[in-house]
């Protein structure tokens, strides 16, 4: 187990529009997903590396909170209505002093969590660290500028050779202290960029993909 970094958030609070008509049924997080569900199958991954997960919910709450709790999960924070960068400003996981994993609930990772979390450290623990993926054909993604491993710029326009995977290492006390609540992570990102204190991971996933659609669910849990 992971002795450096101890906590993980995933973040499962989205509607999943996209995958409707399931969503109208079940949460996202909830979907199907190689006999369990998406989120089941992300909690599962991480509790190998660390002790404490925490889930933050939104839409259909109390199915989800009921879910992720009986997988072991050990806090659940309500953010329904909110921004997916609130529960950093507005919760008791905002005030972690110490670095933590942040995943989205909708992300298929295969990942060396060691290796990552080495990296973090060797580039002098910034406030925060993002996890890089090669694009993917298909799947949209913020582009991820750099200088060695300062980011630079994150948009949708400027091509690169790299997209943020949604994956991140970010110690949440440093990110208060540092920034102002904004309206996403898009905006705690770019105040980070103008600080030198957000950086890019050395470290790939070995498998990636985000599930936006039904139809993604299906394509990817049909490879495993």
């Amino acid at each position: 187990m992971s002795k450096g970094i101890t906590q993980a958030v995933i973040m499962a609070a989205g509607r999943g529009m996209r995958m409707a008509p399931l969503t109208n049924i079940v949460p996202k997080p909830m979907a199907p997903f190689n006999g369990t569900t998406l989120i089941a199958n992300g909690i599962k991954n991480i509790q190998t590396q660390v002790s404490q997960v925490h889930i933050t919910v939104g839409y259909k709450k109390a199915m989800l909170a009921q879910h992720v709790i009986e997988l072991g999960v050990n806090t659940v924070v309500n953010t329904e209505g909110k921004s997916n960068s609130w529960w950093v400003y507005n919760t008791l996981l905002g005030k972690i002093d110490e670095p933590i994993y942040v995943l989205t609930c909708d992300n298929i990772v295969k990942l060396d969590f060691d290796l990552l979390e080495k990296s973090y450290f060797s580039l002098g623990s910034p406030a925060c660290m993002l996890v890089p993926v090669k694009p993917v054909p298909g799947l949209e993604g913020d582009f991820i500028s750099r200088d060695g491993s300062r980011v630079t710029n994150l948009d949708r326009n400027t091509p690169t050779d790299i997209y943020c995977s949604g994956i991140q290492v970010l110690n949440p006390t440093r990110v208060r202290e540092i920034t102002r609540e904004g309206d996403s992570f898009y905006n705690l990102w770019h105040q980070l960029i103008q600080q030198d204190q957000l950086h890019v991971s050395p470290v790939y996933p070995d498998r990636w993909i985000t599930i936006d659609t039904f139809e993604n669910l299906k394509m990817f849990d049909q490879t495993l």
